[in-house]
Order: C-alpha cells, then structure tokens, then sequence
C-alpha cells in the first residue's frame, strides 16, 4: 500500500496512536473518518483502519480496488472485520475505541461490531496523536507554506480596478490551483464550510456567521453563510486575504491584508497591535505554556491598545485566537480561555489575532508556526504590513 520509507512514517504515527489507546485502557482503534483514514494509512480510502494497542495496523478496505499489501483486507461491510481478526491470529478487542466526532448511524453500527466490547473514545486519541507532528509532516506543511507565500506574492498582480470582492477571490482561488493547491479546505468541527478561504472587505467583514471562525461574511447564498458578498472595493476598504495553503495534504493558514487607498488611523493601529501579538505570543509559545495563556496574553495586547471593541470580531466575536492544522484546520491545540491544553514540541499553529473596524473592514494578520523551545517558528514567510491595491 505504500514504500519501505513510508510504512516507517505510518509506525510512527501509530505508536503514538498506541501510547493514547493504552492510555485509556482500549486494545484497539478502528477509524473510518477521511482524516483519520489518511493519517493513518496515507491516503483517503472508503473502509477502516484497525489500529491494535500493540502490533501493526490493518486496512479492511471497500473502495478503490487495487490497493495490495499484507495489510490490507478487502471488504463489502464492517461486520466482516472480526471474522477476518481471527484468521489473521488477533484478539478480539474488549474495549475497542471508536470515533465520537462521526455520525451516530456509523459509531452505533461499529458498536454492534463488536457487541461484547466496550467503547472509548477514539476521537480524542486520534486528536493528541495528530497534534504532534512528525518530521515527514513538518517537511509537508513547510512545502505548502512555501507555496502559499509565492501566491500571496502575487495578489497585488491580479487585482483590477472595479473588481469585486468575489472577483478578487476567484483570481486568487485560480493562483492558488495553479501553483498546485488540491482545493480542499478540511475543518475539523462539525457544521463549519468554507471554499478554499475567505475575501473581506468593508462592512461585510462585520456581518455575523453561524460559524465559529475568526471573521465573518455574509456569502454569496444563505446556503454557504460566510465570506465575500459581492461587496464592491472602494477606496477606504481593507482587503482581507485569508486563504488555505493546502499543497500536499497538510494545510497552512496566512492571512495578509491590502488596501484600496489610504485606510483610516485607526485600522492602521489595530493592524500593528496584531503584529505586535504576534511578536510576544511567538517568544511566549513554548512547550508546556498553556495554550490559554497565550489567548489572555494576546486580549491583554489588544486591551492595552484600547482595541477592545474590535478585538476577533466587531458584531460577533470569535471566542480563540489561534488553533491546530495539519491535515484540517482546527486541530488542537486550540488558543481559548477555558482551553486545557498545553503546548508541546512540534505542535503548529495558527495564530490569528484580528480586528474589524466597522465601515472599513478587517485587518491583522495570520502566520502558521511550529512550536520549538525557543518558541514558536513562522512558517509562512511574506511581508507583514498592509499592502496598497492602487
């Protein structure tokens, strides 16, 4: 199914998927999700992956056929899965861990599976497993990061005069597929949607969303809720950037902002109190920092700046200031103020401090970065300050 070089790279994985089950006294994960399902085996199949606490992984494959390998068993439905655990000389599982976060219809249907077994919570083990990167992960979210950064190089080359927001955004969404973005934008959380990024300018930035996101945006149809409207761009508007770097699998997340003319004093001082968050939240992240320190540090900047009011949202606040990625946008950790986690080596994430300024728009950047013990490293290398448009 994959190389020598490879399989190493999913062992690793899933030791420290091992070191979770054992911890929560499960013998086995069996996975499903397309997330999961590509973390573990490195690509998106539809079957399950049968992770025992101790041992190698298996593939109880259905679609595409094809796939070869001793470990890989094809299938027509899960309940052939323990039958095929006996031939191949495995335990049944007692406590088997199962993903909460997919659908009720498929974790009661894996439940009946394995009716004499317990369940655990195999969403929570695959969520610190992933947070953690490999150096194979860290060498594909560099590679994107590259790549997001030469087309953010470029915006200022696409755009026209007399465009609108959702004109600029479909130039940049051709940029971004033309330097080799596969054009999915994997959210971790349910009901959160959004097409390759978000474009915001002037007053739509402080429309609310359903979503959980940092900025808003009404959308073009009440069916997708968020980002560009159409809004023509004038003079006097911020130019919100906000699109997915995702180029190998592993998504980085920039946000960059350019301007229509000259922007009022006031976006121009919130835009320089996000950089400055930036500076000290990059110095503070290190391991064993609780990530809940670094939100209240970052409010405290904005506070200090008398920014308060425009501070992740001007009508609607976001409730974080950065957040996880890798294979999805919004791994863990997640930058809160009730959040329990703590940073660890080789943790990236994104760290989005932004500001509405009603009338004008959003400003505040956004940069990816790994968690190292000097701190927290960019990844996502292009100029800082706001760029003119015209």
């Amino acid at each position: 199914m994959f190389s020598s070089e490879f399989h190493a790279e999913i062992l690793r994985r899933c030791q420290k998927i091992q070191a979770g089950l054992q911890a929560v006294g499960a013998d086995a994960a069996l996975i499903h999700t397309n997330a999961n399902l590509y973390y573990t085996s490195g690509r998106v199949f539809n079957g399950y992956t049968y992770i025992p606490a101790v041992g190698e992984p298996h593939y109880f494959v259905r679609r595409p056929v094809g796939l070869k390998g001793d470990s890989v068993h094809y299938i027509h439905k899960p309940e052939q899965i323990p039958a095929l655990l006996t031939e191949l000389g495995m335990p049944q599982p007692r406590r088997i861990a199962l993903e909460w976060d997919a659908s009720h219809g498929d974790y009661v249907r894996l439940a009946a599976v394995f009716p004499e077994a317990e369940v655990a919570n195999a969403s929570a083990v695959m969520r610190g497993a992933r947070a953690v990167k490999t150096e194979y992960e860290l060498a594909r979210l560099r590679e994107s990061a590259v790549k997001h950064a030469e087309v953010y190089h470029r915006i200022e080359s696409i755009y026209r005069d007399g465009m609108t927001d959702i004109e600029l955004q479909i130039e940049i969404e051709r940029l971004l597929r033309l330097h080799g973005n596969l054009g999915l934008f994997r959210i971790n959380g349910q009901s959160m949607e959004i097409f390759m990024g978000n474009v915001l300018c002037g007053d739509n930035a402080d429309t609310p969303t359903p979503y959980d996101f940092a900025m808003g945006g009404a959308g073009m149809s009440c069916s997708i809720p968020v980002g560009a409207n159409g809004t023509l761009m004038r003079p006097g508007m911020a130019v919100m950037v906000d699109m997915c770097g995702n180029f190998t699998g592993y998504m980085t997340d920039m946000t960059r902002v350019y301007s229509i003319g000259e922007l009022p004093q006031k976006a121009l001082d919130a835009h320089r109190c996000s950089i400055e968050i930036h500076r000290q939240m990059s110095q503070m992240g290190k391991p064993g920092v609780a990530a809940s320190d670094l939100y209240h540090k970052a409010v405290e900047i904005a506070h200090e700046a008398g920014l308060d009011d425009y501070f992740m949202g001007h009508t609607q606040k976001a409730g974080f200031v950065g957040h996880g990625v890798g294979i999805e946008v919004n791994e863990s950790p997640v930058l809160a103020p009730r959040s329990k986690e703590v940073l660890a080596e080789n943790q990236v994430i994104a760290i989005e401090p932004k500001f509405v300024i009603p009338h004008v728009g959003a400003v505040g950047i956004e940069d990816t970065y790994v968690v190292t013990p000097d701190g927290l490293q960019a990844i996502t290398q292009a100029p800082v300050d706001i760029f003119p448009l015209f």
